[in-house]
């Protein structure tokens, strides 16, 4: 079985949500349901910290497609810090994420 924390950090009007251990397909629904919960559609941007998740496999990089098309069209910032180097930060490269969100880190 495959575990997920998501932290979630409201900061004003902007919220920080630090994602860690593994999203796959085994838990990737309950993540997306805990991003979606954790946003409220008055929220000016969201960061994302990555620097705790180990693994993301296809299901996962859906969740994060998904989220990154729900606060477009909210007209929600969205930053995700990633270490550079990291396992996380190539797939989120070699995935076009990148034409989505700021990599920072």
């Amino acid at each position: 079985m495959t575990t997920a924390t998501v932290v979630v950090r409201p900061e004003g009007s902007d919220v920080r949500i630090a994602i860690g251990g593994e999203v796959d397909l085994e838990n990737a629904t309950t993540v997306e349901e805990q991003l979606a919960a954790a946003i409220p559609n008055e929220t000016n941007a969201v960061t994302l910290e990555l620097a705790e998740l180990e693994y993301l496999d296809s299901a996962g990089l859906r969740v994060l497609f998904a989220l990154a098309a729900r606060l477009e069209v909210l007209q929600i910032a969205l930053r995700v810090d990633v270490p550079p180097g990291s396992h996380t930060r190539r797939v989120l490269q070699l995935s076009g994420f990148e034409g989505l969100a700021s990599l920072e880190g």
